[in-house]
């Protein structure tokens, strides 16, 4: 099985979370997101459509180094 297209990566010590997607063979780093509401558009942005029904989907999206939804400093 492929790896999920969408990273939330481990929180950051100052607080949020990197979030990348993997177009054409690449990382494109999305930005910091600091909410479920930063990531969703975040997701928009990218041109994703409904993004709020995939943010749980482990098809679509890896939560890493922390739990999903978790936005507060490592």
């Amino acid at each position: 099985m492929a790896a999920a297209p969408i990273v939330v990566h481990r929180p950051s010590p100052t607080g949020g979370r990197r979030v990348t997607v993997r177009r054409a063979g690449r990382d494109e780093i999305l930005g910091l997101a600091h909410s479920d509401r930063d990531f969703v558009v975040f997701l928009e942005g990218a041109g994703i459509l409904d993004p709020a029904l995939i943010v749980d989907d482990p098809v679509w999206v890896e939560w890493r180094g922390g739990h999903a939804h978790e936005w507060d400093a490592a």
